[in-house]
């Protein structure tokens, strides 16, 4: 009871803080004069994927380096299957061009990077997290020069200018409920799994991948609900595409990350490749760049046999 009590808890901080340190971030990038396309590309980004970020490092460092993998191979599963899949379900989602253009061949490359590097070796050392570390970089000089209408702003809604003392205060409240959720999470999580008998891995791309994922979830729902546009396509590869290059690649440069339960280079890492490559044609058929509930179906019931493999 008390691990899913700090589970809950943990996850609770994670959102609440991204949030905050997210509208914070975008305040104090907006009393900077940054243009907003800059924003939407770097401190929107880098701030929806603190959660993940966070939880990804403290794992490595306190020596559960399969949570920090678990959580984000089972991220990007998640927001896919999961989050994609239930928000199609609801409504159907018109996909821009840069969908084939930009976005999807860089998730591959970014998941196939990402492959080459973990699976022969079982391991992530710092250059490699170096080099997965650029190549996001020039993903984002790439599209800020030449793939601005690309572009989409995840969260318009949060476009405030506040006062300095609450940025400073929305800053430091966030990036400490950040800390205290993800103390709480591995905490909850490695118990867990001590209890159930089962990996940290498990835990990782079940539990907390989930975890991580609720904002996106979210939004999406509220959107729907709301008529309103629901999330893009392209903000849900473009995370997928942070998830591997910054949190993977940061956290490599920190500490290496050695893979322990060998079923994340046996099943999990081609569950993601997989899903992420089924979203090319479900893109295209039977409607071209639209996805409707038929597909958002191929998706729930493929994230549902994910998971059901992963806890059997």
């Amino acid at each position: 009871m008390q691990n899913f009590l700090y589970i809950g808890l943990g996850l609770v901080l994670l959102i609440t803080g991204g949030n905050w340190l997210l509208k914070s971030a975008v305040a104090l990038s907006m009393r900077l004069s940054i243009p907003k396309i800059v924003i939407g590309m770097t401190v929107v980004s880098l701030a929806t994927s603190a959660p993940e970020l966070i939880v990804s490092i403290k794992s490595a460092l306190q020596g559960f380096p399969d949570l920090a993998l678990g959580n984000v191979v089972g991220s990007n599963i998640a927001n896919l299957g999961l989050v994609l899949g239930v928000t199609t379900l609801l409504g159907s989602i018109e996909v821009n061009r840069s969908f084939y253009t930009t976005d999807w061949p860089v998730m591959m490359l970014a998941s196939l990077l990402f492959f080459i590097f973990i699976f022969f070796d079982g391991t992530l050392v710092q250059y490699e997290g170096i080099i997965m570390v650029v190549a996001l970089f020039l993903f984002l000089i790439y599209l800020l020069r030449f793939q601005k209408p690309a572009v989409v702003d995840e969260m318009p809604g949060d476009d405030q200018f506040l006062p300095l003392w609450k940025t400073m205060l929305l800053l430091g409240v966030g990036g400490t409920a950040l800390w205290g959720g993800s103390e709480l999470l591995i905490d909850g999580a490695v118990g867990m799994a001590t209890v159930f008998g089962v990996s940290e891995r498990v835990i990782g791309v079940t539990v907390v991948s989930i975890g991580t994922s609720i904002p996106e979830l979210a939004a999406s729902i509220i959107a729907v609900l709301k008529k309103e546009k629901a999330i893009s396509l392209g903000n849900l590869i473009g995370s997928n595409i942070f998830n591997l290059l910054a949190v993977l690649g940061i956290t490599s440069i920190i500490t290496p990350i050695r893979v322990i339960d060998q079923r994340l280079l046996t099943s999990d890492i081609f569950w993601m490749l997989g899903i992420s490559f089924l979203i090319l044609p479900l893109v295209f058929f039977p409607k071209g760049l639209r996805l409707n509930w038929r597909d958002g179906l191929v998706l729930v019931s493929s994230y549902a046999v994910f998971v059901y493999l992963t806890i059997g």
